[in-house]
């Protein structure tokens, strides 16, 4: 892998990741919810998911996905009805003022450490447009003649650094409105605006076709 490759995966897993999606939502929502502290266990989990996806798409496994349309398929769905059931669950999300939080203002029972992490791994290994994207882009940034697993080594670290980033800077951007955000009923609105944006990314996973990007 030339630094010129490296520098072009850079740019494009910079674009991917600062796009909307899922991953943002999630990171979004709990940032608001419980801090940047609490919500970076749910990035790494998003991390966690992000890896077994190159994982799956260097050892060619996406490949086989995307050719069987019922197992591209089965994917498309677990992940969208997951995604549709952490929306309905943020909508009818309970909420209550603790003034003794001062991170926390207004907010619901925090998940333990252990769901927040499962809740970001799910998210991003259960997309079937990650798959996608992973299949359809990684090759273009192998070389061929030479050893395979340095270079996914290389990619992943990247990749993974770059969202790292952004979605922190995602959960920060929506903690620094906590304060807005005290009174139950507004929190109750922020945790509704969520859970409907989760549920239509959910939804819209159904239309997304293999091949495409």
């Amino acid at each position: 892998m030339t630094l010129a490759t490296w520098i072009t995966f850079v740019i494009a897993a910079c674009i991917i990741a600062i796009s909307p999606g899922s991953g943002a939502v999630l990171s979004m929502s709990h940032g608001l919810s419980y801090g940047v502290k609490r919500t970076s266990v749910t990035i790494a989990g998003l991390q966690a998911g992000l890896l077994m996806i190159l994982v799956i798409a260097g050892a060619g496994v996406g490949s086989l996905l995307l050719a069987s349309e019922v197992a591209f398929n089965a994917v498309k769905i677990v992940g969208a009805l997951y995604l549709i059931y952490l929306g309905i669950s943020q909508w009818r999300a309970k909420v209550d003022v603790d003034d003794t939080r001062p991170h926390l203002s207004a907010a619901a029972d925090v998940p333990s450490w252990r769901k927040r992490l499962m809740i970001g791994f799910l998210t991003n290994a259960t997309n079937p447009k990650g798959i996608i994207f992973m299949v359809a882009v990684l090759p273009q940034f192998i070389t061929s003649t030479a050893a395979l697993l340095p270079q996914l080594i290389i990619l992943g670290i990247t990749m993974c650094a770059i969202d790292l980033m952004v979605m922190h800077s995602y959960a920060f951007a929506a903690s620094s409105m906590q304060r807005y955000f005290r009174d139950p009923r507004a929190m109750k609105k922020q945790n509704r605006f969520f859970g409907g944006v989760l549920m239509a990314v959910g939804a819209a996973l159904f239309f997304v076709k293999r091949g495409t990007s």
